[in-house]
């Protein structure tokens, strides 16, 4: 394949993933931060690999850009943020905890957290979500196609309809970006 069909062939599989995402679930969402928002509620993301990344970037965009439109501003927290507290937590538990012993410390009831991830079975993503759902914390998971275990064990997701890493988490980041601009733009009611 040249590299002309190439570029083509992932761009229209691109925007096919693109086209395809669930406009009601993604104006739920939108209505879950909001929620959060009214409620000076904690919001708490996280994901690996290139989902951390998202993640933080998310969490950026939400307390910095959105917020800095708004009246008052989004709480928001990058579990992947603080490399010191994770390799911490890593080492001396298990990499499995990294997520869920930094909530022990920060979520309290009525909180959120949002997980991101293409296959939807990590096993940290997985175990943050059962404990906090247990907690009182109301849990979303963003998924690719795959759905895995978080499909089943959130309280509300999305899933991405595709199992190619690069465009489920370009779909993740999409709808992260329209949570924010939903704010930015001043689409929320």
């Amino acid at each position: 394949m040249e590299n002309t069909e190439f570029i083509t062939d992932y761009l229209q599989k691109h925007q096919r993933v693109i086209s395809s995402l669930p406009h009601e679930q993604i104006k739920q969402l939108i209505a879950l931060y909001k929620k959060a928002l009214d409620e000076n509620r904690q919001i708490f993301v996280c994901g690996n690999g290139g989902s951390a990344a998202n993640a933080s970037h998310f969490i950026t965009d939400l307390s910095k850009g959105a917020s800095d439109k708004l009246n008052r501003r989004f709480r928001g927290m990058s579990l992947n943020d603080n490399t010191a507290w994770m390799t911490a937590l890593g080492n001396d538990y298990a990499y499995d905890d990294v997520f869920v012993r930094q909530l022990m410390n920060f979520a309290q009831p009525g909180d959120l957290l949002m997980v991101m991830s293409v296959s939807g079975n990590s096993p940290n993503l997985i175990k943050a979500v059962d404990w906090a759902r247990k907690a009182g914390v109301f849990t979303i998971a963003l998924v690719g196609k795959q759905r895995g275990k978080l499909a089943d064990t959130a309280d509300f997701v999305i899933v991405v309809e595709d199992t190619h890493f690069g465009r489920v988490e370009d779909a993740h980041m999409g709808i992260c970006h329209l949570i924010c601009y939903a704010f930015m733009e001043n689409a929320v009611i």
